[in-house]
């Protein structure tokens, strides 16, 4: 596999290193896991036909769906109703594409002002500048949560997620940055831009005369950048000695923390408050050490922990925001990579609330953050670490949730304590929840080896603490999303391409996995609290006619509907699992461009998905949130015509499109959503409504 340095753009080199193995630990991968619970044939086409959904799940499987929202049941008693639309037809071209009967509205862009109407404040990419992006929307639109103003849900704030900033689609003049000729390429002026356009939007939205709209120059809407002032709790901002691991030049204090980035999935409180998760933080990191290679030395040299830099990939060198800012070189403050990689709440409906780092919940790659409460009223809170080879994780707040708006300020400090977990399967189909704890505490910080002392160690290097308990190695956990009316847990496992013939038994079930899977946890007693669950695979994704690949769906699976390199996913009002897309630059081995999938997990139908919205070319999916009601669908759609387009040259893009190269500002494979020749391809948020009104699905 090519190192960082070989690769053309920021998303390729995302999916080097969510493919590079980080994790030393000898703990059962969950393919070993798989491998000896379920033979091969098990996993054919058709394997969860009518008997076998009877077998596995009992009659209660074949019981008649529901068609609208229900009230609250009893997790474990309900049965989602089936879906009911047409599905779209697979593909890839450069535009975007909706079931029949449903309305795809292009809502936000990159570059929209929050404060005045577009015709008023025209997005010019060929004028940026910093503090014109503050103002602006950011770029790749990532996680969504929609926020009901006065319970409405036709009138309310989306929150957004900007994962990361790409140059080479960015800004003109900038073909790649492989290597430090090209990123010189990137100067100072567009540094300043990239930091502004990361990061969160709050933005007021209203839905007029059966239209989304943007409420422009609401004193709501809000950009939250790599510069804001943040603050810190938990376990860390109570130890004076785990403190020194994030104390700076700017901050002798360590608790005084500027900004959020690499911002990728996230979560919604019970209480009201959004959940930004950061994960690819190491690649913003700059070092001017290099190893033989030319590579980033990640070694003791710049910290009296090099075993956190190594297991957290620490400096990827990545982008030049470093050379500018020293708090972004290592050389210069080796304490600043320790102040990312956490799980930031935000008060939406507050313009002035100062963003919070909870430490309690854990420093890593973390994809989101789904938060649901236990049976006892504890918020609980699902989370993967989204490279090969590592862990899912599960906090369970010390404190209970009080259903008392009045109580908003008691209930933001439910993630200020509580117990981080890491899941372990079992060969049987159980499982367990391990606290990370200081037990057996005094282990060796410099080999990785051992536990930590206190607490606060043990987040701040919560890799390596979860490498100690034998935990399950996952195949890249991205989304673990909870769906509060059936009381089970979805995984998204996005693939693995390092595997390989003489590693399948020992790594994952399939050699060189580009498909990746879907995994159900039922929680003992249907409680997001228990330590106790049991587990099965949902789908294995990948083409089902390929008998050689493994694929595991349902029989009424049609030639549209399969998908590979599950992401995100939600749940609708109706308990019904919504699955987004992300194949990354290896798109064109399926020549399906990423999209959303409606997913059975009930009944006969278990295991069939439907393609409900495809992305154009080069995009992932991302976001799926829905209105309270289940009557708009919001998406994000990130990065348009930006992933592995080098060598599409069947004419279905930009008929300017140079194929011979990789998409670029200067070469856009789509100009997506505008269309106009002015314009680069701008990552949006749709809003998808139901022709005439209605649910979303059926």
């Amino acid at each position: 596999m090519p190192g960082s340095r070989d690769l053309p753009s920021w998303a390729a080199a995302m999916e080097a290193i969510d493919d590079t193995p980080a994790s030393p630990s000898d703990g059962d991968t969950i393919g070993d896991v798989i491998a000896r619970r379920y033979n091969r044939r098990d996993f054919v086409k058709g394997a969860l036909g009518v008997t076998a959904a009877t077998a596995l799940f009992g009659p209660a499987a074949l019981a008649a769906p529901k068609t609208a929202c229900v009230a609250e049941s009893e997790p474990g008693a309900f049965t989602p109703p089936s879906f009911a639309f047409d599905e779209i037809e697979a593909g890839a071209d450069d535009n975007h594409h909706v079931a029949e009967g449903y309305d795809a509205l292009v809502l936000l862009s990159w570059g929209d002002h929050l404060g005045k109407p577009k015709e008023d404040a025209p997005f010019e990419p060929l004028k940026q500048s910093g503090s014109e992006q503050r103002e602006r929307f950011g770029y790749n639109n990532d996680y969504i949560a929609y926020f009901p103003i006065d319970g409405s849900s036709e009138h309310g704030l989306l929150c957004v997620n900007h994962e990361y900033a790409e140059a080479t689609h960015m800004f003109p003049g900038v073909e790649t940055l492989k290597d430090d000729k090209n990123r010189d390429s990137v100067d100072d002026d567009m540094v300043d831009v990239e930091m502004a356009a990361l990061g969160v939007s709050v933005v007021e939205i209203k839905k007029l005369d059966g239209k989304w709209t943007v409420v422009y120059g609401s004193p709501l809407n809000r950009r939250i950048t790599a510069n804001e002032p943040m603050a810190l709790d938990g376990p860390v901002a109570n130890d004076e000695k785990a403190l020194k691991r994030l104390r700076t030049k700017d901050d002798p204090d360590g608790r005084n923390l500027r900004g959020t980035v690499a911002n990728c999935a996230g979560g919604k409180t019970p209480w009201g408050t959004y959940l930004a998760a950061e994960e690819n933080f190491h690649y913003l990191f700059w070092t001017e050490k290099k190893d033989a290679n030319g590579d980033p030395h990640i070694e003791g040299d710049h910290s009296d922990y090099p075993a956190n830099y190594r297991r957290y990939q620490v400096p990827k060198r990545g982008t030049p925001w470093g050379r500018k800012y020293p708090r972004f070189n290592v050389d210069e403050e080796p304490n600043e990579p320790n102040r990312f990689g956490w799980i930031v709440e935000i008060d939406p409906y507050d313009k002035h609330s100062k963003p919070v780092k909870h430490t309690a919940l854990g420093r890593f790659f973390h994809e989101g953050a789904e938060t649901v409460l236990s049976k006892k009223n504890k918020a609980v809170v699902f989370t993967g670490d989204d490279a090969k080879s590592e862990y899912v994780y599960r906090f369970v707040s010390d404190g209970t949730y009080v259903d008392d708006a009045s109580k908003k300020a008691e209930n933001m400090k439910l993630l200020s304590a509580g117990t981080l977990s890491v899941a372990r399967f079992n060969d049987d189909g159980t499982g367990e929840w391990v606290a990370l704890t200081p037990q057996n505490c005094g282990g060796d910080r410099q080999s990785g080896d051992g536990w930590f002392c206190s607490q606060a160690d043990i987040l701040i290097d919560a890799r390596l603490a979860a490498d100690q308990v034998e935990a399950t190695k996952m195949d890249r956990p991205e989304d673990v999303q909870p769906n509060e009316k059936t009381g089970r847990v979805y995984v998204m496992l996005t693939n693995n391409v390092e595997r390989n013939a003489s590693t399948v038994n020992r790594a994952n079930p399939r050699a060189n996995n580009r498909f990746g899977h879907v995994i159900e946890i039922i929680p003992d007693d249907a409680d997001f609290g228990a330590n106790r669950f049991t587990w099965d695979i949902l789908v294995r994704c990948g083409d089902p006619d390929r008998v050689e690949l493994g694929a595991y769906w349902n029989a009424a699976t049609s030639k549209n509907s399969w998908f590979v390199s599950p992401d995100n996913a939600t749940v609708d009002c109706q308990g019904r699992l919504w699955i987004a897309t992300d194949q990354g630059r290896y798109w064109q081995q399926t020549m399906h461009a990423d999209g959303l999938y409606a997913l059975e997990t009930h009944g006969i139908r278990r295991g069939t998905p439907r393609m409900f919205f495809r992305v154009p070319v080069g995009a992932e999916l991302c976001g799926p949130c829905f209105t309270p009601d289940g009557e708009t669908l919001f998406v994000a759609v990130q990065h348009p015509g930006a992933d592995g387009m080098k060598g599409y040259c069947d004419g279905r893009t930009d008929s300017k499109f140079d194929c011979s190269k990789e998409a670029s500002f200067d070469n856009p494979a789509t100009r997506w959503p505008d269309f106009q020749e002015n314009m680069p391809p701008r990552p949006s948020v749709v809003a998808i409504t139901r022709t005439g009104g209605g649910k979303i699905g059926g």
